[in-house]
C-alpha cells in the first residue's frame, strides 16, 4: 500500500498534472484545443514516466506530445504515418514484454486518430487508446494516469454525446 509520501513524490505529481490536463483536454469540443492540451497533457506525462522508470511509456508520451503538435497544423496522412512508424520503432527499441506495448500500442490509435479522423470518430477511437493507457497505468502504480484515465473515460463518453447530440441536432 502507498504511503502518503509515495501519494505526493515528484512523480506521482507530474502524474496529477498530467491528470488535470488531461480533464482540459477531453472537454474540449474545438479539435484545436483538445490537441494542444493533449501536447501538454503528453509532457507532463512524459515527466511522470521518465521519474518512475517506465521507458516505453515515457518515450510514447513524447511521441505523442510531437504528435499532437503536427496534428495541430498537419493533417497530411503523411505524417500521421511517420508518427505511428516512429511510436512502433520506438516500441521495438524499448520492449521489454507486454507491458511495454501497452502505451507504444495507445500512441499508434492516437496517432491514427489525430491525422485520420476528427469529431466523434476521434474521439471515439481515442476511448481505445484510453483503456490501454488505464490498464498500463493500474500495472505500473501510476496514481495521477489511473485518475487520469478512468476520468477520461468517463469526460471523453460526455463529450462524445454532446457531439453526437450536436450531430443528430444538425442533421
Amino acid at each position: 500500500m502507498p504511503t502518503i509520501t509515495d501519494l505526493l513524490s515528484p512523480a506521482q505529481l507530474a502524474g496529477y498534472a498530467a491528470f488535470l490536463l488531461g480533464l482540459l483536454c477531453f472537454g474540449q469540443t474545438d479539435d484545436r484545443r483538445f490537441k494542444l492540451f493533449m501536447a501538454l497533457e503528453c509532457l507532463a506525462y512524459a515527466l511522470h514516466f521518465a521519474m518512475l522508470g517506465h521507458p516505453s511509456a515515457a518515450a510514447s508520451s513524447l511521441v505523442s506530445l510531437a504528435r499532437s503538435m503536427a496534428a495541430i497544423r498537419w493533417r497530411r496522412p503523411a505524417v500521421g504515418v511517420f508518427f505511428i512508424a516512429l511510436g512502433l520503432g520506438m516500441g521495438y527499441a524499448l520492449y521489454s514484454g507486454w507491458l511495454s506495448m501497452l502505451p507504444i500500442l495507445a500512441s499508434c490509435i492516437g496517432t491514427f486518430s489525430l491525422f485520420f479522423l476528427h469529431g466523434l470518430a476521434m474521439r471515439m477511437l481515442m476511448l481505445v487508446g484510453t483503456t490501454l493507457w488505464l490498464v498500463n497505468n493500474v500495472c505500473v502504480g501510476s496514481v495521477g494516469g489511473v485518475l487520469l484515465e478512468a476520468s477520461l473515460l468517463s469526460m471523453n463518453l460526455w463529450t462524445i454525446s454532446r457531439l453526437w447530440r450536436r450531430q443528430r441536432r444538425s442533421s
